[in-house]
């Protein structure tokens, strides 16, 4: 990065924050701070909630998803347009027609104090840790791609961060989101068009998307019905489906955003307008990653791209084994580039799957080049040194192909897209923690201003609290398989909470209580089942198993219970 870079980076940042706490300026009260004063219109309420989604790990993961295995990730996604349709027809009219400031009040008029309480803390425990893994990964990625400190990136995402959502509240969260949802699908879309310019030296569009299809870059279903495959339709339509519902129906950091529409229409609309959109933008992202495969055929990429790791490694004792599989790695990607245009020039199907078979071989010897690498990289520091690589790779291709300019927009999106998703969870986690925890235990009686000073108090404490998990976060196979696994361990049991609550009557709240304690211990009890290898199963079915066992058990327990809260 020149200085041009750090001009465009420095000035997008500080438009956005100034934006915000200047359109925010005067707010003097609760229902403003919370809410918003109900003045959000569709379009803001969609852009927002997208942005809240979509963070930084979304723009810098979701490309090397799709580099290292594919676009099948998107079948994670198959699920959330039926679950906002339920959350719009379902939720959204309760949420409006008791005027609660979180979903978890909902849960005492329903059940009880502790029932809210538990719903109410697992989210805390939730998005309280997922906010550092939104502040860490950008600035890990960051420090380690452009040498800058690890502490300066994290301490100054953060509280750019804090600056504008204590300042300003749920309106400053939404209609900044606005801007950075701008900025990060225009950098995008110019990124890609960087990457089909460089491929269309060499071969057509068309031709590129052959040759993804030949690599299996391109398979975006998987219609198998193995439970230990982290993505198929199956799990995308049932246990997405779970996932979706859990996160936009009952995570604050979700519901705060369309709960400060103008009207139960104007939060459907944007809801509606994410169900329409989401798809398409994680598909176009990941298809960004596959050309991005297809562009590094043809200029030779790194054996690995963590640049700081082949570093270490070529500084110990292994530097001359390291330096031989890179020798025999330059030969294969010479060799790919070729059978890559002899497939493309192939002058009928005989000639196509010889080509493509010789593809497909020296792509295979070449994946073991970088295994091997990888396996080198994890002898150092005892093991301590991620090996994993995919997450650099789109930011790789950034800092050494876009020109000057470009690369500090680049830098902007990603930085935006942490902003956008971090106020989002700050603002929900500091409006939890005042009317869940604070305003209602202890202190009841206190005047609208001292709750006002209260919540930006929280909201900058959990600002804190996320600053310092990001500090102590480790490095992860990929980021943001990191974010959905820690909701995946968390929501389902939330969901079937909510889902008791809305449609059995009968269960009350002790049943549903120790019912979402035993679900709740037996999916963390699974998860580390699965990480230990005593069985495989597919992260996202940890949502369904938490929803399920909620469920039955609130039944099962309901029966053997008499005397039990129950709704009014």
């Amino acid at each position: 990065m020149n200085y041009i870079d750090f001009f465009v980076l420095g000035c997008t940042l500080m438009f956005i924050v100034v934006y915000g706490v200047w359109k925010t300026r005067g707010q003097q009260n609760i229902e403003s701070y919370l809410m918003g004063d109900h003045t959000l219109k569709w379009g803001t309420i969609g852009l927002s909630v997208m942005a809240t989604q979509a963070s930084a790990i979304t723009f810098i993961s979701t490309p090397g998803q799709a580099y290292e295995s594919g676009m099948g990730f998107v079948q994670n996604y198959f699920g959330l347009p039926l679950a906002l349709i339920i959350v719009a027809v379902f939720f959204i009219p309760i949420y409006y027609k008791l005027k609660v400031y979180t979903a978890y009040e909902f849960l005492e008029r329903r059940f009880d104090l502790k029932t809210r309480l538990l719903g109410a803390i697992l989210f805390l425990i939730q998005r309280g840790l997922a906010s550092g893994i939104t502040i860490y990964a950008p600035s890990i990625i960051l420090s380690t791609i452009l040498g800058w400190d690890l502490t300066f990136t994290i301490l100054g995402t953060g509280f750019l961060v804090i600056i504008y959502t204590v300042s300003g509240g749920t309106k400053a969260v939404s209609i900044t989101q606005k801007q950075q949802m701008t900025v990060i699908m225009g950098g995008m879309f110019v990124a890609f068009g960087y990457i089909i310019y460089y491929i269309t030296n060499f071969i057509s569009f068309s031709d590129a998307v052959d040759v993804a299809d030949v690599l299996e870059k391109t398979n975006a279903i998987d219609f198998d019905f193995s439970f230990n495959k982290r993505y198929t339709i199956w799990s995308g339509l049932m246990a997405g489906l779970v996932l979706h519902l859990s996160y936009f129906g009952t995570d604050q950091s979700q519901v705060q955003r369309y709960l400060g529409g103008k009207s139960i229409k104007e939060s459907r609309m944007g809801l509606m307008f994410n169900a329409i959109l989401k798809i398409p933008m994680q598909f176009f992202i990941l298809f960004v990653g596959v050309m991005v495969y297809v562009f590094y055929i043809f200029y030779a990429p790194p054996v690995h791209f963590n640049e700081r790791s082949l570093e270490l490694l070529r500084a110990s004792d292994q530097s001359g084994e390291l330096a031989q599989i890179e020798s025999q790695y330059d030969h294969l990607l010479k060799e790919r580039s070729v059978a890559t245009l002899n497939f493309t020039q192939a002058q009928n199907e005989v000639e196509k799957n010889m080509f493509s078979s010789q593809l497909i071989e020296i792509e295979k010897r070449q994946e073991g080049a970088r295994t091997e690498v990888k396996e080198l990289i994890a002898t150092l520091d005892g093991g301590a040194i991620p090996t994993k690589d995919s997450d650099y790779v789109f930011l790789s291709f950034i800092l050494n192909y876009l020109p000057h300019g470009l690369i500090g927009l680049l830098i902007a999106v990603i930085l935006s897209a942490s902003m956008s998703s971090t106020s989002s969870e700050l603002n929900s986690l500091g409006s939890t923690s005042m009317v869940d925890l604070y305003q209602r235990i202890f202190k009841k009686t206190g005047s609208d201003q001292q709750y006002l000073y209260a919540s930006k108090l929280l909201t900058l404490l959990w600002g804190l609290v996320a600053i310092s998990f990001a500090f102590v976060a480790h490095g992860s196979e990929n980021l943001i398989e990191t974010g959905n696994i820690i909701g995946s361990l968390f929501y389902g049991t939330i969901l079937g909470i909510f889902l008791v609550a809305f449609f059995i009557k009968r269960v009350g709240g002790n049943a549903v209580f120790y019912a979402a304690l035993i679900a709740e211990s037996a999916v963390i009890f699974c998860h580390l089942l699965n990480i230990n290898g005593y069985f495989t199963i597919g992260y996202l079915w940890y949502n369904a198993i938490g929803v399920f066992l909620t469920i039955l058990l609130s039944l099962g327990f309901s029966l053997f219970q008499k005397k039990d809260t129950v709704a009014q």
